[in-house]
């Protein structure tokens, strides 16, 4: 069964880095523009950055210059390295491949991994 499941996350102090990863399994994975959301309690589901099959990348203005989005298409992985973190970057980040069509029983989303940025 297609499903994307995150690592990476955890407590991080401000300033530091962590590296989020998705494992993809099932999925097309090369043809698909794939995302990284967020969502801090109490506020809405926010992109963070995506990147296309064609590798171009877009990436949130609060983000840019200090996350970087990657995939590694014969690993059917994406990354997202986060650097100089700041406490406004606590959320859960979700990993998402843009399917338009969604098989019946799938999702385009993953569970989730909780990225804490606290002192």
């Amino acid at each position: 069964q297609a499903q994307l499941v995150e690592s990476g996350g955890g407590l991080v102090p401000p300033g530091g880095s962590l590296t989020l990863s998705c494992a993809a399994h099932g999925i097309l994975f090369g043809i698909y523009t794939l995302g990284w959301y967020r969502q801090a309690p109490g506020k809405q589901r926010e992109r963070v950055a995506t990147i296309t099959s064609s590798y171009t990348t877009y990436y949130a203005d609060s983000v840019k210059g200090r996350f970087t989005i990657s995939r590694d298409n014969t690993k059917e992985m994406l990354y997202l390295e986060m650097n100089d973190l700041k406490q406004e970057d606590t959320a859960d980040y979700y990993c998402h491949v843009d399917r338009q069509v969604v098989p019946a029983g799938q999702t385009n989303w993953g569970q989730g991994t909780r990225v804490t940025v606290s002192s």
